[in-house]
């Protein structure tokens, strides 16, 4: 390997991979360093019980593609490997609605909407967006409840990024006029969520990394960047020097390289934990707002556990459908593959009230108004094909702030109010979901007991700004106060988009590279 590239390019997600062949194509070398592994089709879980090729918890030796983290204010899950967290995603591919390009930081800069839209036009072709065709089981709830709250109109089946050919047929790339890898069709097992092992799911290795890679740039998995130094002069005009060690052995595997440009990609968690370490050693010149505006999507993850035993819900693509219930919510039909019951251990009954106390009581009386109900759903044979997963998005702003930890990240409440596990609407919209289910609402026991929410969509943290008193990046994704320096990732999204923001990170790292001119 070589020890100086162009552009080194922490996090191989939307954002580092969007990065990584736009750049190769204009001529740089380009190194990515990733801190996950590699993983082929072959190397997933059968289902998420095999916790050692699903969840990334390295202390207990689990080296996964799921990754959860509990703060004080938030539980978030998100993606760890070669292609970031379009390995574990669902697959959706929304565009937002008008409010996202009108709110938050970014907002004053550009007419972001109009500007965008070429770059999502891009984005959709590139991951191979496909209206799902096949609407299963608990799509079909979704649009009875729709039809019952007479919004049966804005009842879509959602845009995948799945290749839809004949079921385990393998066949030249059918989205890249051959330069892509052989794919095989998608089969409905809706295992989506614990690595595709049907060569079906265009994940990120399956097109902008594998294309990458064709024209010269380098991955390296396995290893974590601890350290960023400027070279020569304090803003980075000369380059950087990068330092990473092994995320994966007991025995470090260090290693060093230089770059005359650099990308943070490693996501909300991964650029936020190394920028605030850095910010307070070789790189203080980064801005106050670092960490500050984190957005949780406004989520709730719910449960529905149907009571009946013949019924299976795990058939189908991840998300196969969406409700856009008025025009900042969104509710969407989530599920797992036959087996996959991994989540039972954490239920509990979904209930609403403010406090401990208040929730414990209404739990205390949902079991004991329907003990054989809630006894029976906890030992269900097959957790995935009698459940769903109601993922509640809502396009509104909640507020908190990510700041430097003895060991890792803490956060804090921003102005404004905190993220709650405790929304009435999704709340209601569970119920009725799970009365047309013949089910039960279950929530993570994070929820019940602590009023924390979850959230799959963690963003914000380094948002865009006209100055470096806004922000922490401007328009094209350039550090302020730093030359040579970018961020594309989910921590530059500067508002909530109420939907899965793959796409959006996507067209915005898109638009960030069309910038950039080819090497001379």
């Amino acid at each position: 390997m070589k020890k100086r590239y162009d552009y080194i390019i922490v996090g191989s997600g939307f954002g580092g991979s969007v990065s990584a062949l736009r750049l190769a194509e204009k001529g740089y070398s380009v190194l990515i360093i990733e801190k996950g592994k590699w993983y082929t089709k072959d190397d997933f879980a059968k289902t998420n019980w095999n916790l050692k090729r699903w969840l990334w918890l390295p202390s207990f030796g689990f080296y996964g593609i799921m990754k959860m983290t509990f703060y004080k204010h938030i539980g978030i899950l998100s993606g760890t490997g070669v292609g970031g967290g379009s390995l574990v995603y669902a697959n959706t591919l929304p565009k937002p609605k008008k409010s996202f390009y009108n709110n938050g930081s970014w907002a004053h800069l550009l007419q972001w909407e109009n500007e965008l839209a070429p770059f999502y036009s891009e984005a959709k072709k590139m991951l191979g967006a496909t209206k799902n065709p096949q609407l299963e089981e608990g799509d079909l709830i979704l649009k009875k409840l729709a039809k019952a709250r007479k919004q049966e109109h804005l009842f879509n089946a959602t845009d995948v990024s799945v290749f839809f050919g004949e079921a385990d047929e393998e066949v030249s790339d059918p989205f890249f006029k051959g330069k892509g890898p052989r794919r095989s069709g998608c089969t409905f097992c809706g295992a989506c969520m614990t690595g595709c092992r049907h060569n079906a799911k265009n994940s990120l290795d399956k097109n902008y990394l594998y294309l990458a890679q064709q024209l010269g740039a380098e991955i390296i998995a396995e290893q974590e960047v601890y350290s960023v130094i400027p070279l020569g002069t304090e803003d980075g005009a000369k380059g950087y020097k990068v330092f990473s060690k092994s995320s994966t052995k007991k025995r470090n595997h260090n290693m060093e390289f230089e770059a005359a440009h650099i990308i943070f990609s490693a996501g909300v968690l991964g650029t936020l934990n190394l920028l605030l370490k850095l910010k307070e050693s070789s790189l203080p010149r980064l801005s106050k707002q670092l960490g500050h505006h984190i957005l949780t999507n406004n989520e709730a993850l719910i449960f529905s556990v149907s009571k009946d035993s013949t019924r299976d819900l795990s058939k189908g693509v991840a998300i196969g459908s969406i409700l856009d219930v008025d025009d900042k919510t969104h509710l969407e039909i989530v599920r797992y593959g036959e087996g996959s019951g991994f989540w039972r251990i954490g239920m509990l009954p979904n209930v609403t009230g403010n406090n401990l106390l208040l929730r414990m009581g209404n739990m205390f009386a949902k079991l004991l108004k329907h003990p054989l109900s809630y006894g029976r759903l906890l030992f269900v044979k097959d957790f995935a094909k009698q459940s769903t997963v109601l993922l509640f998005m809502q396009q509104i702003d909640t507020t908190l702030q990510f700041t430097k930890g003895k060991h890792r990240m803490k956060s804090k409440i921003s102005n404004g109010p905190k993220p709650s596990a405790q929304i009435p609407l999704a709340y209601e919209l569970a119920e009725q979901y799970s009365r047309l289910n013949n089910a039960k609402p279950m929530v993570l026991l994070t929820e019940t007991l602590f009023n924390m929410p979850s959230t799959a969509h963690i963003l914000g943290g380094a948002v865009m700004g006209s100055n470096i008193e806004e922000g922490v990046i401007d328009s094209d994704n350039k550090v302020f106060a730093y030359k040579n320096m970018m961020i594309c990732d989910g921590s530059m999204i500067s508002s909530n988009p109420g939907v899965n923001p793959s796409l959006s990170i996507t067209a915005i790292t898109e638009r960030a590279m069309s910038i950039i001119p080819p090497k001379d």
